[in-house]
C-alpha cells in the first residue's frame, strides 16, 4: 500500500515501483532526475548503464540516450534557452569527464564545456562539476563542485564571465562539495554548500547576500510554482520545504526501504508542473520514487 507523507499543503502519496516494468525491472544508482515541459521524467543513471532514461509521468519507459558517453553521471537540469530560437535543453554534468554537456530532450549533443577527462586549473572550469543551470538571460551557473570550491558564471554567449569561492566556513566560502547553484524568483543565486550544512545566497555576480543554515547534508533543491523551495537532505534523511524568507514550512522523511521511506541518501529531486515530486537516492541502486501531491 502506498504511504502518505508530509502534512497540510505539503502532503504526498508515494507511488510504489514507479518506472519499473517487466522490460526494465530496476534502476542502477540514480544520480539525478529532472522533468521537461511535458512532465516527462529524465533519470540520470550512474550504474548498470550510465545514461539518461526517459519516462512519461505514469512511469512508462519512452527512450534511452547517452550510452557510452558518460563515466560518472552526476547532475541533470532541464530548462529553456532564451533569445532567438528559444528551445528546451538538458544540461548534464559528469564528474570524471570534468564537463558540462548540453543536449536536446531527444539526446542530440548540442554543446560542451570543459576538456574531457582533464580537470581545469585551480579556480578554473572544471574539476568534477556537480550541477549546471541556466538563468533567465541565458547565463549558465555551474557548481564546481567536488574537485574545488567554486561557482562559475558563463554569459549567454557561453564564455566564462565570473568565478568565486574558496575552501572555508566563512561567508562566500565552501566546504566539500559545492553541490548546486540555482537562481530564485528574487534574483538570488542559491548555492548548496553541502559540507557546511547551509545554502548560501549571492547576487549573480558573486556578491554574498546571506545564508540559510541548519541542514544535514543538503543535496538538491527546486523552486516550486508557488515560489517555495524544496530541499533534499541526505543525512537526515528528509525533504524540507522553505519559504523564500527561509521559514521552514514542512519537513518529512524516515529511513527505510518501504514506499515513502529513504534507504540511504536523497541526492536529487524535481517537482513537475502538477506539483508531483521525484526523488532519487545514491549509494543504493534502484532508489527513485514518485510522490503525488495531495
Amino acid at each position: 500500500m502506498a504511504s502518505i507523507v508530509g502534512s497540510g499543503k505539503w502532503t504526498f502519496e508515494a507511488v510504489p515501483d514507479w518506472g519499473r516494468s517487466a522490460a526494465r525491472p530496476e534502476f542502477g544508482v540514480v544520480s539525478g532526475v529532472a522533468c521537461d515541459s511535458e512532465d516527462n521524467v529524465y533519470v540520470f543513471q550512474r550504474t548498470i548503464e550510465p545514461s539518461v532514461l526517459v519516462f512519461n509521468r505514469e512511469g512508462t519507459f519512452l527512450r534511452q540516450w547517452g550510452l557510452g558517453e558518460f563515466r560518472h553521471p552526476h547532475g541533470i537540469w532541464i530548462g529553456s534557452e532564451r533569445g532567438p530560437g528559444s528551445r528546451e535543453v538538458v544540461l548534464v554534468t559528469d564528474r570524471d569527464l570534468h564537463q558540462v554537456v548540453k543536449y536536446s530532450p531527444a539526446g542530440e549533443r548540442l554543446a560542451e564545456w570543459g576538456t574531457s577527462r582533464e580537470p581545469g586549473d585551480a579556480g578554473e572550469p572544471f574539476n568534477q562539476p556537480a550541477r549546471a543551470t541556466l538563468g533567465p538571460e541565458g547565463e549558465m551557473f555551474v557548481a564546481d563542485g567536488y574537485g574545488q570550491y567554486r561557482v562559475h558564471r558563463f554569459g549567454a554567449d557561453g564564455l566564462p564571465a565570473r568565478s568565486w569561492g574558496r575552501r572555508g566556513t566563512g561567508p562566500g566560502e565552501f566546504r566539500w562539495p559545492v553541490h548546486h547553484a540555482l537562481l530564485d524568483p528574487r534574483g538570488r543565486l542559491l548555492v548548496i554548500d553541502r559540507g557546511n550544512g547551509r545554502i548560501q545566497h549571492f547576487s549573480p555576480d558573486g556578491e554574498y547576500l546571506g545564508a540559510w543554515t541548519g541542514f544535514r547534508m543538503p543535496q538538491d533543491m527546486v523552486v516550486t510554482p508557488d515560489h517555495d523551495v524544496v530541499i533534499a537532505e541526505g543525512a537526515r534523511p528528509a525533504i524540507t520545504i522553505l519559504s523564500l524568507d527561509g521559514e521552514v514550512l514542512g519537513r518529512w522523511g524516515e529511513r527505510g526501504d518501504g514506499p515513502g521511506q529513504f534507504a540511504d541518501s536523497p541526492h536529487s529531486l524535481w517537482m513537475d508542473s502538477r506539483g508531483d515530486l521525484y526523488v532519487g537516492e545514491v549509494l543504493t541502486p534502484n532508489r527513485i520514487q514518485k510522490f503525488v501531491r495531495r
